[in-house]
């Protein structure tokens, strides 16, 4: 069992160092999804990634689909393969025969799903479905493994396009600093260069020491700025990622998990005009975890609360995010398991599956940041309050 849950994290540790935004893969993957649905000759393909709760398609041929609760999906269990999942009849199958995409449209029958291996890890899944069993020849498995492969290279060139932009940035931003810290020196040297050379014979033996003495001071801040840019200390600030930004993906990624349920999500930010240095992969996993896991805990009809609040300060400011529910509430010790690392897995309220996974990775997240987590709830009152306090450096 440690072994398994060792696993599970370094799985979910994998796919959050892709840094991926399930919002904004769409056009990326099209082309991938239309070809495998061509060579496995079926009416639908999917590109998913899956996480602690959610698989999320990031890029779909034949079916509109963005998400799905992690325990209603096939790719779950593909997930734990290591090479392929074959299920000829779905509806032959205890684990999905009732699911809605079984038993309503599409009718799908015929599945068949490849892991997407990245750090020796399988983040999700290739998949493809048909409402009819469509036999698949050992050729055409070995290209839909190709494509399989492709879908991982191109979200790990992704990655690296998006570092190469940053440095661009960080270069263009350091040769403005370089361009104006260098102004001062060289603009206290030929001012006093041109004094020197104005005064002629008339300048005394005190004047030139003190003029002199200005140089060096000049010439040493110019070595001190060329030490700085060999030994790369000159940097440009990172690029805000801001509140107001982050309620807005927060919305478009777990309202419709809200919808689903029958749960109103609220998100509300403050800003205050302070930019985040903190990264936005980190901050999305945080705040995603929690408020699926709010909305598991929540019952139908019930509501959901997000806090988005930066508190300023003269040297490190420090934001806060508060989620909130209605749920049934969390016992003392269940708080004290959380705590310490060692919840365990619990069913949600209207039934779903827990896989215990989400809470570690948010403390894992939260204390790389230098943050901390706390938890308020009371069982007779109902509901639970997760506040995240993390310090970010002024913009």
């Amino acid at each position: 069992m440690q072994h398994a849950t060792s696993k599970e994290m370094e799985r979910l540790l994998a796919l959050m160092e892709l840094e991926i935004d399930y919002s904004d893969f769409q056009n990326h993957f099209s082309d991938l999804a239309r070809l495998a649905a061509k060579v496995a000759g079926t009416d639908i393909s999917l590109i998913n990634l899956i996480d602690a709760y959610t698989q999320w398609t990031v890029s779909s041929h034949g079916l509109k689909i963005e998400q799905l609760p992690r325990e209603d999906s096939i790719c779950h269990y593909t997930i734990q393969q290591e090479q392929y999942l074959e299920i000829n009849d779905l509806t032959a199958d205890d684990r999905f025969s009732d699911k809605d995409y079984v038993k309503e449209e599409p009718h799908l029958s015929y599945y068949l799903g490849i892991p997407l291996q990245a750090s020796g890890c399988n983040i999700g899944t290739l998949c493809v479905l048909d409402p009819q069993h469509k036999p698949l020849s050992p050729e055409k498995l070995e290209l839909l493994k190709i494509i399989a492969e492709e879908v991982v290279q191109r979200l790990q060139t992704m990655k690296d396009i998006d570092m190469l932009k940053q440095q661009l940035k960080d270069i263009s931003g350091a040769q403005l600093k370089v361009a104006h810290d260098i102004r001062g020196p060289l603009g206290g040297i030929i001012g006093i260069a041109e004094y020197i050379h104005a005064q002629g014979g008339n300048t005394n033996t005190e004047e030139i020491i003190e003029m002199m003495q200005l140089i060096a001071s000049s010439g040493n801040s110019l070595l001190e700025m060329a030490d700085d840019i060999l030994s790369r200390k000159i940097a440009a600030p990172e690029e805000p990622f801001t509140l107001q930004m982050l309620e807005s993906k927060l919305i478009q990624l777990y309202l419709p998990q809200a919808r689903n349920k029958n749960i109103t999500l609220t998100v509300s930010s403050a800003d205050n005009g302070t930019g985040l240095l903190t990264l936005k992969n980190k901050l999305l996993q945080i705040c995603g975890n929690l408020i699926s896991n709010a909305i598991k805990f929540t019952p139908q009809g019930g509501a959901v609360s997000v806090l988005l609040h930066i508190v300023p300060a003269e040297h490190e400011s420090t934001m806060l995010i508060q989620i909130s529910d209605n749920g049934p509430g969390i016992s003392p010790a269940q708080i004290e398991q959380i705590a310490s690392g060692k919840a365990e897995s619990t069913t949600g309220t209207s039934g779903e599956t827990g896989f215990g996974f989400g809470l570690p990775l948010v403390q894992q997240l939260v204390a790389s940041l230098g943050g901390n987590m706390q938890v308020v709830s009371d069982p007779e009152q109902k509901g639970a309050q997760f506040t995240i306090t993390l310090p970010i450096h002024k913009q």
